[in-house]
């Protein structure tokens, strides 16, 4: 069982991502989707990260809740 404490940055390694705070920052940054866009469905992603992003939320994982913390910086412009 994976025990690790789920972050933004340990989100970010997971989908093959830089990953430090200011690369982190850097992303969200130049990134940001409509509010009519899922997350999992924003051109940025490739297939694998998508299909981690809606699976994690569709099961509610122990990812969602710092998916839901992306999610709303990149909709905070």
């Amino acid at each position: 069982m994976d025990t690790t404490k789920h972050t933004i940055n340990t989100l970010f390694a997971q989908l093959g991502l830089p990953n430090s705070d200011a690369q982190i920052d850097a992303f969200i940054a130049s990134h940001s989707i409509a509010d009519t866009t899922l997350l999992q469905d924003a051109p940025f992603w490739d297939e694998a990260q998508q299909h981690f992003i809606a699976e994690s939320l569709a099961v509610d994982g122990d990812w969602s809740e710092v998916i839901d913390e992306l999610d709303v910086r990149l909709r905070q412009k």
